[in-house]
């Protein structure tokens, strides 16, 4: 007898799923041709793809050395640091935690990359403990993941005027990669302010 309503229930639960994923069906042909595009569009631009896939090399806890100038030609000060940076809100976007030290002072920072699917370019934010701003770039690959370029502004806390700045990142292999942070020197002539080296924590 128990099995008997075991079965019956089972049926009863199959047959409700069907009925619904038929209405469903029915509901999806017999939607007007613009609605659908509209909602074929916004799948697409939701679900991630193979441009955030060339992002994954640098997930993961890394060592990092930072060697920054503070204008061309200068001596540079090197600093060590640790850097965590993982996916988040399912593989669409990069999260970075990164602790340090700058001129003696605890240097602690976040950023986040991804790629969106509608404007078809890579994006970066950095927020730190030494600013109350966003740091915003946008950016491409040209070799399929092997470096990004990334330009954006920021403002520069002399002048309060908006300032360009470049972002290079180089991939040497799955352990090893490194950003390069370039701006405007005092003739206006861009130079490199800052490179980090990441390696991968054993």
């Amino acid at each position: 007898m128990r099995m008997k309503i075991w079965f019956a229930t089972a049926l009863l639960v199959i047959s409700t799923a069907t009925i619904a994923l038929a209405q469903e069906m029915k509901h999806e042909m017999s939607m007007p041709p613009e609605q659908k595009a509209a909602m074929d569009a916004m799948m697409k631009a939701m679900t991630p793809g193979d441009a955030h896939k060339l992002l994954n090399t640098m997930a993961g806890s890394w060592n990092v050395k930072v060697t920054m100038w503070m204008a061309p030609g200068a001596e540079p000060t090197v600093s060590s640091g640790t850097a965590e940076i993982k996916w988040i809100l399912g593989n669409r976007d990069l999260e970075e935690r990164f602790h340090g030290e700058f001129m003696g002072m605890p240097f602690i920072g976040i950023g986040y990359t991804g790629y969106d699917n509608v404007k078809k370019e890579y994006w970066g934010t950095w927020m730190d403990n030494m600013s109350t701003g966003v740091m915003k770039m946008t950016g491409t690959t040209a070799d399929q993941g092997k470096s990004w370029k990334f330009t954006g502004t920021n403002a520069d806390p002399v002048t309060g005027k908006d300032q360009v700045s470049e972002e290079r990142v180089t991939i040497a292999d799955a352990d090893h990669h490194a950003m390069e942070m370039y701006g405007p020197g005092a003739d206006g002539k861009m130079f490199k302010m800052m490179e980090i080296a990441y390696s991968r924590k054993k």
